[in-house]
Formats: C-alpha cells, structure tokens, sequence
C-alpha cells in the first residue's frame, strides 16, 4: 500500500523537530453538491529545523514517531 502523501502550509515550528502543517482539501455536500472547503493540522517530523512559518511543503505517512506525530516533512514545493 502506497504512503498517503499531502501539502501544506506550516502554520506553526515552535516544537522541537516538528512542525504543524495545515492541509486543504475541497469536499462535496453529499445532498446539495455544493463545494466547500474544509482543513485539519498534521504534527510531522522536521529533523533539521528548516521550514518555518508560511512555507509549503510535502509531507509524507510514516510509522508512529508519538501520539500525534504519524509524518514526516519530505520537502517544499
């Protein structure tokens, strides 16, 4: 099974080696067909402290690193 593979903006990198990634997405109402959007933060792993507020990134499913942390950062877009 493929790794489920998302962008983002980092929204916030105030943690150590993690940062919160808000990721978009756009759904359906299931009786109207109206179109709206929708987000929900990730908590993914930043090894080296590199990407900050504002930046887009990829980020990437991976094996339980905590409780919340379940990705890791894979670069910026």
């Amino acid at each position: 099974m493929p790794k489920k593979k998302l962008t983002g903006i980092v929204v916030s990198d105030k943690m150590q080696k993690t940062v919160v990634v808000k990721v978009e997405s756009v759904k359906a109402h299931p009786k109207y067909k109206r179109r709206y959007k929708i987000h929900k933060k990730y908590k993914a792993h930043d090894q080296n402290g590199e990407y900050h507020i504002g930046d887009t990134v990829v980020i990437e499913e991976t094996t339980p690193m905590s409780r919340d942390k379940k990705f890791k950062v894979i670069g910026k877009v």
